[in-house]
C-alpha cells in the first residue's frame, strides 16, 4: 500500500506541475499578444535571450547538422539509389531528417545548453531578492522575466530547427555529390525535396520546434522562481526542471507524430 501511495503522490506532483506549465505557457502567449507589455526592458531582455540561445550556438548547431547531413542524408540517397526506389528519397529526408531528428536534436542541444542557465538564472534572481524589489516598485515579475525567457526560447527552438534542416540537407546533398552519389542536379534534389513537403509536414516541424521549447521555458522558470533561500537549492531545481524538460519533449514529439501519421 505504501507503494501505491507514493506512487499516486508523484503522479499527483506531476500532475499539478503539468497545470502550472500550461497556466505559465498560455498566459506567456496571451501577454506577447499585448503591445502595452513589450515596454524597453522586456524588448532588450526578449533580445538577449534569442541572441544567448538563438545566436551563441549556430556553429555548433551548423557542425550537428553537417554530421547529420553526411551520415543520414548521404547514407539514405546512397541505398535509395542502390533500391531503384530514388521516387523515395524526398519523403524520406522531409520524415527522417525534417520531421523527426530536426526538432528532437535542437530541442536537447537548447535545453541543455540554455535551460540550466535560465534556472540558474531565474534561481539566482529569487534569492537576490530581484524579484520582491521588482513587486515592490509596482512591476510584473512575470512580464519581466518569464515572459522574454519563455518567448526567446520557443522562437530561437524554432529559427535553430529551420537552420538544421537547411544545413542538413545542403551538406548532404554537397557531400553526396562529391562521392559521386545520387543526382548531381542541385535544382533535382531541391525540388525532390521541397515537393515531399506536405503541410502536415509544416505542422509537424513547427510543433515539434515550438511547444516543447515552450514546455521546457515554462520548466526551467518555474524550477528557478521555486527555490527557496539558499543557494544549494539551485541544483536539484535545475536537475528537476531540465528532467521536465526532456520528458515533455519525447512526449510531445510522440503526440504530434501521431497526430501527423493518423
Amino acid at each position: 500500500m505504501r507503494l501505491i501511495g507514493r506512487l499516486g503522490a508523484e503522479v499527483w506532483i506531476q500532475w499539478h506541475e503539468l497545470r502550472h506549465a500550461a497556466a505559465v505557457i498560455g498566459t506567456v502567449l496571451f501577454v506577447c499578444s499585448r503591445p502595452r507589455c513589450w515596454g524597453s526592458t522586456v524588448r532588450r531582455a526578449f533580445v538577449r535571450q534569442v541572441l544567448a540561445i538563438g545566436v551563441e550556438p549556430l556553429w555548433f548547431v551548423g557542425a550537428l547538422a553537417v554530421f547529420v547531413g553526411v551520415s543520414v542524408v548521404v547514407q539514405l540517397t546512397f541505398w535509395v539509389g542502390e533500391a531503384g526506389q530514388s521516387q523515395l528519397l524526398g519523403p524520406l529526408l522531409v520524415a527522417v531528417v525534417a520531421r523527426e531528428l530536426g526538432p528532437v536534436l535542437i530541442n536537447l542541444v537548447v535545453m541543455v545548453r540554455s535551460g540550466s542557465a535560465m534556472t540558474t538564472e531565474m534561481g539566482l534572481l529569487k534569492i537576490n531578492g530581484e524579484v520582491s524589489a521588482l513587486e515592490a516598485h509596482g512591476k510584473d515579475p512575470f512580464v519581466q522575466f518569464v515572459l522574454p525567457r519563455v518567448l526567446g526560447l520557443a522562437v530561437s527552438t524554432m529559427c535553430l530547427t529551420i537552420d538544421f534542416i537547411l544545413t542538413a540537407f545542403a551538406s548532404g546533398y554537397l557531400f553526396a555529390a562529391w562521392m559521386g552519389i545520387g543526382n548531381r542536379d542541385l535544382l533535382l534534389f531541391a525540388d525532390t525535396v521541397s515537393g515531399a513537403v506536405q503541410p502536415k509536414d509544416v505542422f509537424n516541424i513547427l510543433a515539434k520546434s515550438i511547444l516543447p521549447a515552450l514546455f521546457a521555458g515554462a520548466s526551467c522558470c518555474i524550477g528557478g522562481l521555486g527555490v527557496g533561500g539558499a543557494f544549494a537549492d539551485i541544483m536539484p531545481a535545475t536537475q528537476r526542471a531540465l528532467t521536465r524538460s526532456v520528458a515533455g519533449l519525447f512526449v510531445i514529439s510522440a503526440v504530434v507524430s501521431l497526430l501527423t501519421y493518423l
